[in-house]
């Protein structure tokens, strides 16, 4: 499957800092539990990669919404 292809799975998503100061990216759906530990500079990139695709699908104008204050 490629990024650009649509899916009719379902999954929850779950973010936050562990007790060893990582940071972890948990992803649950039917008959998978995804834990995926980064180090808080793996994690800033992570979030710099989201920001940026973010902004790229803005821009096609898909599901976009308005731009965020500061960006």
């Amino acid at each position: 499957m490629s990024i650009n292809n649509q899916s009719q799975i379902a999954a929850n998503l779950q973010v936050g800092p562990t007790d060893q100061g990582m940071v972890r990216i948990y992803v649950e759906a039917e008959g998978i539990d995804l834990p995926l530990d980064f180090d808080p500079e793996e994690a800033t990139e992570i979030a710099e990669e989201l920001l940026a695709a973010a902004d790229a699908a803005r821009s096609m104008g898909k599901g976009g919404g308005k731009p965020k204050k500061g960006r």
